[in-house]
């Protein structure tokens, strides 16, 4: 037990899931016992969140611009240095030198001024932050529109199981996020236990002596973060086989302590 392999099984008769790190951190079914008991289930101790669109990539006649809000970077600790203090709907702030109106994939926005975004300390070095060249941000009400009329639209076809061929009249199109777009998601931790016996932690190995992914698990938010690192190889979600999915951790989280236990933590 403690092996990535676990994640969302039911535990087999008489097995303890607590001491197993991964069902510790998302939760576990235990198997009824053999004399008709209810096997014992727990909900796990960290609530995942919906992830937020931070930067959208767009086309535009200087190039891939991202497009953002100064909310949308402040809350996700990003510093934008000298805003207007309010702009038009049609009009755009961006992070270089330009007078003349801007095109976001279709749509034309003039220039209300220039600012500085400033990434958080753990981002300063980080090669796919410097990727990005050139940031737009707009009012928060035209963001969503932008987003939604910048999406990838993809074409496919249901295959037939039988057949293994196409499935006639089954042609249908889907929108995608494009690639380079950066998301953030928020984690909480909410670990009541009593005393650091009941949690299976430290860990370094798992229980047949193999090395886990990642860096040692101290605590379930190490469980999360190597879950985290894994999708940018296997991916998440459905469509896998069509390349969704896969997304890479850029930088190191912002973890954030409430109250006086230490163990509740807010990352970004």
């Amino acid at each position: 037990m403690g092996s990535r392999t676990e994640a969302g099984k039911p535990g087999d008769i008489n097995t303890d899931l607590s001491s197993n790190p991964v069902c510790y951190t998302f939760g576990y079914l235990g198997k009824s016992q053999n004399n008709g008991d209810e096997g014992k289930n727990y909900s796990g101790v960290v609530n995942i969140f919906d992830a937020h669109v931070l930067l959208f990539p767009v086309h535009s006649m200087v190039g891939p611009v991202w497009v953002s809000t100064v909310e949308r970077l402040e809350d996700a600790g990003f510093t934008v240095s000298t805003p207007p203090s309010s702009w038009n709907t049609d009009q755009a702030v961006l992070t270089w030198n330009r007078t003349d109106p801007i095109n976001l994939g279709w749509l034309m926005l003039g220039i209300a001024g220039e600012v500085t975004v400033t990434p958080p300390q753990n981002w300063q070095n980080e090669p796919r932050w410097k990727a990005i060249k050139k940031i737009v941000l707009v009012q928060d009400a035209l963001f969503s529109q932008i987003v939604n009329s910048n999406l990838e639209v993809r074409t496919s076809v249901a295959i037939d199981p039988e057949t293994g061929a196409a499935e006639d009249g089954a042609l249908f199109t889907y929108e995608a996020i494009p690639r380079a777009t950066f998301l953030t998601a928020e984690v909480v931790l909410d670990d009541y236990r009593d005393g650091e016996k009941d949690r299976p932690f430290p860990k370094d190995k798992t229980a047949k002596n193999e090395p886990l992914p990642g860096d040692p698990w101290k605590c379930p938010l190490c469980v999360v973060k190597t879950g985290l690192g894994m999708i940018e190889w296997l991916g998440v979600g459905g469509m896998g086989t069509r390349g969704f999915g896969r997304m890479a951790v850029v930088g190191k989280p912002w973890e954030e302590s409430f109250g006086k236990e230490q163990s509740n933590e807010h990352i970004h």
